[in-house]
């Protein structure tokens, strides 16, 4: 913790993003095949998902890690859920503060967010980042035997 407070603040002097709590530029390599049911199934491929709807939304680049806390309600209108509804968050967290200020933004319990790690733990392969969160969350859905699953990756 003694280290953590020694770091400097990364975009103001005044500041408080860190190299401690933003997430690190990792490599990674990641695919995801999204298509309908039919082509999946005429591949021979299982079916490990379902995408019910997605959001893209444009903030203030000063601004720029918010995004989530619009796109997220966005999508759930599109798909008919709440986030009453949702079983576990993967939220793309390039910094800590900017994935805390999303979270509280839209009154998501923080135990359904991130369970596995997000991008500060498990770094942010630029590129990829999307892919792996599908992967992850797939992957902890049938862990926890539950439905629903809400990603929000960078664009």
């Amino acid at each position: 913790l003694e280290g953590l407070s020694k770091l400097r603040p990364a975009f103001k002097p005044d500041g408080t993003t860190t190299a401690g709590n933003s997430s690190q530029v990792s490599d990674g390599a990641a695919a995801v095949l999204v298509g309908r049911r039919s082509a999946v199934e005429a591949l021979g491929l299982p079916v490990l998902g379902v995408l019910r709807g997605s959001a893209v939304v444009g903030v203030p680049p000063d601004v720029m890690g918010i995004g989530p806390a619009y796109a997220i309600p966005a999508a759930l209108k599109q798909a008919g859920l709440t986030v009453d509804d949702i079983d576990v968050f993967e939220i793309n967290e390039a910094f800590a503060s900017q994935a805390v200020y999303c979270v509280e933004k839209l009154g998501i319990p923080m135990e359904k967010v991130n369970p596995c790690g997000g991008a500060i733990a498990l770094g942010h392969p630029l590129g990829c980042t999307g892919a792996r969160q599908v992967v992850t969350l797939l992957n902890e859905l049938r862990r926890r035997g539950r439905r629903w699953v809400f990603i929000a990756a960078p664009p």
